[in-house]
């Protein structure tokens, strides 16, 4: 029983780094090795969208792995490798999108939301203040008479 609570353990610790690169992609030289699988956490599997291909069993993420390597193995520059996917599928393919006028809103947008929100916010908040103590300030003609009527301590 023992044995298999420690097996049950070692699985949960261990599939979740299993990682979807399989035997036959792997480039011997282990220097190009480490660039590909570098380029790999960087690109988005144009399938799953929110993991990278180099985590990725879809079939297309095998296929952009491959393609990765075999540029590599072309002796293209790492940026050279991502301009070449950038330009067959977008932007959309980097993780981590470049900063440019296009995707500038994808940067700055949930700042400046945020920050009109609180701006928003204190506007209000101000505003709620003033026409709270002009209502506190302010009595009408009638309660004037009768708060003097009180402080004089008649009472109707």
């Amino acid at each position: 029983m023992r044995h298999l609570l420690i097996a049950a353990l070692l699985t949960l610790f261990v599939v979740p780094t299993a990682i979807a690169v399989e035997p036959d992609e792997i480039i011997s030289d282990p220097a190009l090795e480490a660039r590909a699988r570098a380029l790999s956490k960087e690109l988005r599997c144009m399938v799953c969208q929110n993991q990278s291909i180099d985590d990725s069993d879809a079939p297309l993420a095998h296929d952009l792995r491959v393609l990765v390597r075999e540029r590599l193995q072309a002796g293209e520059s790492d940026q050279q490798v991502i301009d070449f996917l950038v330009a067959r599928y977008g932007e959309f393919v980097l993780l981590r999108p470049r900063l440019s006028w296009h995707t500038a809103l994808l940067w700055f947008g949930p700042a400046t939301i945020l920050i009109i929100g609180t701006y928003g916010v204190l506007v209000l908040a101000r505003r709620y203040r003033a026409n709270r103590a002009v209502e506190q300030e302010t009595l009408t003609a009638a309660e004037a008479d009768r708060l003097a009527e009180i402080l004089r301590g008649g009472q109707r």
